[in-house]
């Protein structure tokens, strides 16, 4: 019998690569050159699999025509760059890689939160331009990080992972906001209590995390309005989805006071970002490095081989979303 046919949107790192190319028939992306909408649509009539990444946009578009595709394993837990409702409708099974990222991905969320609270993005590009004139006592002053409260809004594994770093390595007071109940037990083993509403959670902040889902559901979840809730002073940290934040609103609170910072490692148009943004001091950009770290990437790209593997031999993919 021969082996399915694969094709991988991106590079991956070669230790995956190599154990795909063991299992099946597969077609890599050697120039690492993101697939358009056509080529993607070309990729689901020939292959029987077809392994996205977050850089791939699959909407209702693509999946038009004969479709070979029965199965789309995606690298990364997020998912809402797939049409999902199509794919179940064509009949193509979709799967993710959820927990082997919660660590590194929480570790840039805290890395964010003290970058920009003390303000460590412009005092590094201050040094590099030779414009640091030496001590002073008010020289660039930042805001106190130990003892603060930090609201996060989805307190699923990253949220945790997110909470507890916050509360038990620098003493942080911890309020989330949930879709759903989060057992009290559960919660204060995080230092953390449920809030009823995000206003709720935005008053009572003087750091705001996001760690929920993007898609529909959630865009612009942070609007003009929620910024306004915010405490005078607060700031934004976001690893979440970029489509979660309004960021023509987020610029605006930036520069009319409304929040004092924000710390973005996702954007709603990447790579693009906002020349508004890109001109801020109180902003600390990242290029999406979540889960950018040898261990997770490789983690990931064997939670996808295993999720295949066992779709082709007939049993459940472990990490099925549809």
């Amino acid at each position: 019998m021969p082996k399915p046919r694969i094709l991988v949107t991106r590079r991956w790192p070669a230790s995956v690569e190599a154990v795909l190319s063991e299992r099946f028939d597969v077609s890599l992306n050697r120039d690492d050159v993101p697939l358009g909408e056509s080529e993607l649509r070309q990729a689901l009539a020939d292959h029987d699999a077809v392994l996205p990444t977050v850089s791939d946009k699959l909407p209702e578009a693509v999946f038009a025509g004969d479709i070979r595709t029965k199965i789309l394993g995606n690298f990364g837990v997020g998912f809402n760059h797939i049409d999902i409702a199509t794919a179940k409708a064509k009949g193509i099974a979709v799967t993710n890689t959820p927990g082997v990222l919660t660590d590194c991905t929480a570790d840039i969320a805290m890395l964010l939160l003290l970058s920009v609270a003390r303000r460590g993005g412009e005092g590094e590009r201050q040094v590099r331009a030779a414009e640091w004139k030496g001590w002073c006592p008010t020289h660039m002053i930042g805001t106190k990080v130990t003892g603060k409260t930090v609201g996060i809004i989805g307190f699923g594994r990253i949220g945790k992972a997110f909470a507890q770093r916050c509360h038990f390595g620098f003493g942080m007071d911890i309020v989330f906001y949930n879709r759903s109940q989060v057992d009290p037990g559960e919660a204060a083993r995080y230092g953390a209590r449920q809030l009823g509403s995000v206003e709720e959670v935005l008053a009572a902040s003087d750091f705001v995390s996001l760690h929920c889902p993007g898609g529909a559901e959630n865009r612009h979840l942070m609007n003009a309005e929620r910024f306004a809730a915010m405490k005078r002073g607060a700031f934004l940290i976001n690893t979440a989805r970029g489509d979660v934040v309004d960021e023509t609103a987020l610029t605006a609170a930036l520069a009319n006071g409304t929040i004092r910072g924000a710390g973005l490692d996702v954007y709603e148009a990447e790579p693009q970002v906002p020349e508004a943004l890109r001109r801020m001091e109180n902003v600390v950009l990242l290029p999406h490095l979540g889960s950018a770290t040898e261990e997770t990437r490789t983690a990931m790209g064997m939670k996808v081989v295993e999720n295949v593997t066992a779709f082709f031999e007939g049993r459940e993919a472990p990490d099925r979303v549809v």
